[in-house]
């Protein structure tokens, strides 16, 4: 088993991390923020849309179980990529979608997977392809969101099923029982 990392960023960190929390392979996501200049950012200060950083998720998968490529193919089909800035109603730099490869057979790979996800978009992919700045992990409560008060949350409700929706229609042989 080798386990390696990607870092990526759909929108609203809660709504990637319970897609990812339900791949085959996964072993761990943690929500937080990068790509931007504050140290230490806050929640608060990432929502101000200030810091530069964007919400993003830090998946740890086991690669023989599923492969970088897999897991963007997986990314670009459960959130928006064409949407700048944006995903659905949230809106501003934190919310933009990006791919932080961590090497540069990262880098290859996210390249080709935007080239080849872009048939399945009418319009234009927007996603960044970013140089990795420091990880800053969220506060400990949006960690496991979805899993606990996600669960009681209208937003949550509205955005995330049809996303783990599509993901098992999609991906049903990716998907843990």
């Amino acid at each position: 088993m080798t386990q390696q990392t990607a870092i990526i960023a759909g929108g609203c960190f809660w709504c990637t991390e319970a897609v990812f929390n339900d791949v085959i392979g996964v072993s761990k996501v943690e929500s937080g923020y990068i790509g931007g200049t504050t140290e230490n950012p806050t929640y608060k200060q990432v929502c101000s849309g200030n810091t530069g950083h964007a919400e993003a998720i830090r998946v740890t998968f086991d690669d023989e179980q599923l492969s970088y490529a897999d897991l963007l193919d997986i990314f670009f089909a459960t959130h928006d990529p064409t949407q700048l800035n944006r995903q659905g109603n949230d809106v501003g730099t934190q919310y933009r979608s990006a791919i932080f490869p961590l090497d540069a057979v990262q880098q290859v790979e996210a390249e080709a997977a935007m080239s080849r996800n872009q048939a399945n978009w009418p319009s234009t992919i927007v996603t960044t392809i970013e140089e990795p700045t420091t990880w800053y992990p969220a506060e400990d409560y949006h960690q496991e969101y979805w899993q606990g008060e996600g669960q009681r949350n209208p937003y949550c409700l509205a955005v995330i099923p049809p996303k783990l929706q599509k993901l098992r229609k999609s991906f049903a042989a990716r998907v843990k029982a």
